[in-house]
């Protein structure tokens, strides 16, 4: 399905079968150079989808380049088959370096994920099934590394980017300041939260989110073309609803902890999610895997504020109240 929704700025809805997020937007701006925003999965429900859109759009991708939101196989998976020699391909010099990493980059996660108390057995098979590892990009890119405050000019377009980590360390955004629209990949989606999820331990993505979270809120915007479900104009009222709801998180958090230690994967197990599931140990291992990240993000958050402590027990990180914490 396409939609114009400004002169020359175009949606194209890629579906992304057997996953909860259902489909992804991909944008395309026409001009001299094309642009399209984010791209959809390797695989091949989304390539033919996103090649008959960008035929009937009349799109010659050796005049396109590509603005990559961030690193996740949703929105980076296709990008090495569709560019051509004379493509530029922006991102994110993080997001950047972790698309072109080998698959012993996955490797990384396992100790602390292990310490996180996610299943030992079941590491490989969570990594086997995750959509990011099995739809990734296959070929190594050549990026255009972008940063806060670079311009993209399209056509009567004239995008600033923004960079807003917490999704992903570098997650950037397109703010076009005159016509007051706001591309926003995965940072402020209107319909569903954003996952936020810790898997190295020297960051705090949670606490990274809230900030980005505050730097958009101060921006004049009127659209919000998301990387997920529909496009919505709210964007304050929602950047308000996004942190209540990491607030009420944290607060969970804390109550389940208030029984005794834990590790995070105690903790998911007990948090409360938007599945059709009669119990977590019903859920697939991927959404078990993004529960499991989502805690840690919570209980390093709340670590960092002095709320909980942490200590090692067995080979786990054990998460407990902080007394006296402030």
């Amino acid at each position: 399905m396409i939609d114009e929704l400004f002169p020359n700025l175009f949606k194209i809805v890629v579906p992304l079968p057997q996953n909860p997020l259902k489909e992804i937007n991909c944008y395309v701006v026409k001009g001299e150079r094309n642009l399209i925003i984010d791209t959809g999965m390797n695989r091949p429900e989304c390539s033919s989808v996103l090649d008959e859109g960008l035929k009937e759009l009349g799109v010659d991708l050796t005049k396109t380049d590509f603005f990559i939101t961030h690193m996740h196989a949703d929105h980076s998976g296709l990008v090495g088959n569709l560019k051509t020699e004379s493509s530029a391909v922006y991102c994110t010099r993080q997001d950047a370096d972790i698309i072109n990493a080998d698959d012993s980059a996955w490797e990384i996660m396992r100790y602390f994920v292990k310490m996180g108390g996610f299943p030992e057995g079941e590491f490989d098979n969570a990594i086997k099934k995750h959509p990011g590892f099995k739809y990734r990009v296959r070929d190594y890119i050549d990026f255009t590394e972008l940063a806060e405050g670079d311009i993209i000019r399209v056509g009567d377009y004239c995008f600033s980017c923004v960079e807003t980590p917490g999704h992903t360390r570098g997650h950037i955004c397109l703010y076009e300041a005159d016509k007051k629209i706001f591309v926003s990949g995965d940072h402020i989606l209107g319909d569903i939260t954003p996952n936020i999820s810790l898997w190295l331990d020297d960051e705090d993505p949670l606490a990274d989110y809230i900030k980005s979270l505050d730097k958009v809120y101060k921006l004049e915007i009127e659209v919000v073309l998301p990387g997920h479900r529909t496009i919505f104009k709210n964007c304050r009222e929602r950047i308000d609803e996004l942190k209540n709801h990491h607030q009420m998180r944290a607060d969970e958090v804390l109550s389940i902890l208030e029984q005794g230690g834990q590790n995070a994967y105690q903790v998911a197990s007990q948090m409360t999610w938007d599945m059709s599931y009669d119990s977590f140990e019903q859920f697939p291992i991927a959404q078990k895997w993004f529960a499991s990240g989502e805690a840690l993000a919570h209980l390093k958050y709340l670590e960092v504020k002095n709320k909980i402590k942490r200590e090692i027990v067995s080979e786990n990180i054990i998460f407990s109240l902080q007394q006296g914490g402030e």
